[in-house]
């Protein structure tokens, strides 16, 4: 089929598309790049788990290299254990292997290979390898003759597919240039001090042309003009090349060719399939899990077609996913059950053709006792998990959020628009820590803090009270007390209500505004709720009034509220006086007086009904109480 590929070189992204849609996504975006060499130090051994840990940069993650992949080191000396090959603060010529992962740092290996574009220099391996994908007998005895005349003496070398009907003179012009560079980074490492990065492929353009260019591909589109000359450059003057051509926006170049829109549904984990079915996929610690659902395809004749029918899409549009997605390590894919033991070798037969142009090289095993098939596929950068996820601020992601016996469960429906928190949740939110620390200080006592002494100004949005009605917070726009911004004037709408709606309403803790025909623009709303029989405009003007009388009282005070207003010395006495008992036979009624220091944060309520001092007395004593007499008792 057709290909083409999209280069994004500002952002390092690319992709391969086959009919117009995205198959695989390459980025190099990352500190650590696969195939990048460092010359660093050792700085630990673990002869526990026979492997080391290595410093090669600045990122707090040391590399992780393992005893089997010490190359030239372990082939010195046999079999030795990690300890004897490697000790502290040993420089180490080592190649990224794996990118950081999560808690993991980059996996390491002292196998150097440098790639070309029809040769990989293996500078410690041994003998001559050829691609698999080069079936004719004859062109693998020519190219297997030609590497063993060409290979450097100490070296291994391995043949790609690119190079199938290559000329010799292109082979060995290939193979120069990689001698050339391994020998630059042989110079550059007796003299660099560890950690230092001592070869990288800068070329963004270059690698993704060199690793997959192949002869489906019909169009190269990139994202400068500069860049169309690179392109030409590499590929030649050979006819049979694509067409290369530069995007007019390079800034909507992913977004043109619907790039971005495959990275958002790669992250999803449902995939719908052609004929109604759909798979889901769950990436995890341990393993990856596919699942497969035919969901509405119901077009077979009998149950057996429809299985086999939707097993066979699912194994092709699983192949597709594990490219797009990059996941590696080991797959685990539940098929829908197949009782036939010929459809189920018939669909691993079907699922194996579908991966095999697969660059990692995925393993399929046999069909497990519970029907399920395993299979792995080597990992070879961060999945678009990591590249382009990122964990729900809210769970975490653990993709729920726990509600906990007794939590309010309308509270999350305040985040929502048209949708208020009851009173109580409102409450007991401004109560709270964070709350008192987004709103101000909370006073006992005082009048300024509106209902249930709170601070006004906490309150972001308009409260259902019992009945559905619906006021304002407490005295709107008293922010400015503490010194934050003015809150825009409230908007007063009026909603006619039947009595089971607003009853209901009030239970659910749901906006009367919902039951308008256009959605107000302002979430700054005082709603009130207009009964059968009264008039919405009286209404209005009713809520108006008693907002205009609370914004006089609230100047009135001053700036800083009616407790802050009065001295630190004074208190404000609060009468509190019983109803006399049924008896009226009492010859006085006590009065409790309550003073309340209206300066202390933390004031503490005292009340005393016995007699105090009568003024003039010394004023060096604890304030002074008063006590009241009815004139029945004078």
């Amino acid at each position: 089929m057709p290909q083409q590929i999209v280069i994004a070189e500002q952002l390092r992204i690319a992709a391969v598309l086959t009919d117009e849609r995205v198959d695989e996504l390459i980025v190099a975006q990352g500190r650590y790049q696969i195939g990048d060499v460092y010359l660093g130090t050792v700085e630990n051994v673990l002869p526990g788990i026979d492997a080391a840990f290595v410093n090669i940069g600045e990122s707090e993650k040391n590399g992780f290299i393992h005893i089997t992949d010490l190359g030239p080191l372990k082939l010195k000396k046999g079999g030795a254990g990690i300890t004897e090959l490697l000790e502290p603060r040993q420089k180490v010529l080592v190649q990224v292997m794996k990118e950081p992962t999560g808690t993991k740092g980059p996996r390491l290996t002292g196998n150097l290979t440098l790639p070309g574009r029809f040769l990989v220099l293996q500078p410690h391996g041994q003998g001559v390898n050829i691609s698999r994908r080069i079936n004719g007998e004859t062109e693998r005895n020519r190219l297997r003759a030609l590497g063993v005349l060409i290979k450097p003496p100490g070296s291994g070398l391995l043949i790609r597919t690119e190079a199938e009907g290559v000329s010799e003179e292109l082979l060995i012009d290939d193979l120069e240039a990689l001698f050339r560079q391994w020998e630059g980074i042989q110079a550059a490492a007796e003299t660099a001090n560890p950690p230092v990065l001592l070869n990288r492929d800068e070329d963004f353009i270059h690698r993704i042309l060199r690793d997959h260019f192949n002869p489906e591909v019909r169009r190269v589109v990139v994202d400068s003009a500069e860049a169309v000359g690179r392109v030409t450059s590499f590929l030649g003057a050979d006819p049979s090349s694509p067409v290369v051509e530069c995007h007019r926006e390079s800034s909507e170049l992913l977004e043109h060719y619907k790039v971005n829109a495959a990275i958002r549904d790669a992250l999803k984990p449902r995939v719908d399939l052609p004929s109604g079915g759909y798979i889901i996929i769950e990436p995890t610690e341990a393993l990856t899990v596919i699942d497969v659902n035919s969901g509405s395809f119901t077009r077979s004749a009998n149950a057996r077609e429809t299985v086999l029918w939707t097993n066979s899409e699912a194994a092709v549009e699983i192949a597709r996913q594990l490219k797009l997605r990059n996941i590696g390590g080991v797959v685990i894919v539940d098929f829908i059950d197949m009782d036939s033991r010929r459809d189920q070798l018939q669909l691993l037969e079907h699922f194996t053709q579908a991966v095999r142009h697969d660059a990692a090289r995925p393993q399929i095993a046999s069909i497990t006792e519970l029907g399920l098939v395993e299979l792995t596929r080597k990992r070879q950068g961060q999945n678009i998990y990591e590249l382009f996820g990122r964990a729900c601020p809210s769970c975490g992601g653990l993709g729920h959020v726990a509600v906990l016996p007794g939590m309010d469960t309308l509270q999350p429906l305040a985040t929502s628009t048209g949708l208020v928190r009851s009173a109580a949740s409102a409450r007991s939110e401004v109560l709270s820590p964070a709350g008192g620390e987004a709103g101000g200080r909370r006073r006992r006592g005082g009048r300024g803090g509106g209902r249930g002494g709170v601070d006004a100004g906490v309150s972001d949005g308009p409260v259902v009270e019992a009945g559905g009605l619906e006021s304002a917070p407490a005295e709107a726009g008293s922010s400015e007390q503490i010194g934050g911004p003015r809150r825009p004037e409230l908007d007063v709408v009026a909603v006619p209500m039947e009595p089971a709606q607003e009853l209901v309403y009030g239970w659910l803790g749901l906006s009367p505004a919902l039951l308008l025909d256009s959605q107000p623009p302002s979430d700054n709303l005082l709603v009130r709720v207009v009964r059968p029989g009264e008039d919405p405009a009286a209404v209005v003007d009713e809520a108006k009034a008693q907002l205009a009388a609370a914004g006089g009282r609230r100047r009135r005070r001053g700036g800083r509220g009616t407790a802050d207003a009065l001295p630190a010395s004074e208190s404000r006495p609060v009468e509190i006086t019983p109803l006399p008992e049924s008896s009226g036979n009492e010859a006085e009624i006590p009065v409790i007086t309550v003073s309340v220091p209206s300066r202390d944060p933390e004031p503490a309520v005292q009340a005393s009904a016995e007699p105090v001092s009568e003024p003039g007395a010394d004023t060096d004593s604890e304030p002074r109480r008063r006590r009241r007499r009815s004139s029945a008792s004078e």
